[in-house]
């Protein structure tokens, strides 16, 4: 699988997450974000299995070409 990748958060502490690419086959997204809180755990409950809960930050919303109208902005 080769995913295309689209932009990582400039913010990041660490320089390596959020992330996000695409899977161009499925048209799907990849997402790497921050683990979530005992009180967003609280908040949200269990994940169903074969899933995860993560937070992703609003400002990251701008590497999805929906948004952006296909203009790319890494």
């Amino acid at each position: 699988m080769t995913l295309e990748f689209l932009g990582k958060d400039p913010q990041s502490d660490d320089g390596q997450s959020p992330t996000v690419w695409r899977d161009p086959d499925t048209g799907d997204y990849v997402l790497r974000g921050w683990k979530i809180d005992a009180q967003t755990r609280a908040a949200v409950g269990d994940d169903p299995p074969g899933e995860l809960t993560m937070r992703f930050p609003a400002r990251m919303m701008r590497f999805f070409p929906e948004v952006t109208g296909g203009t790319d902005v890494s």
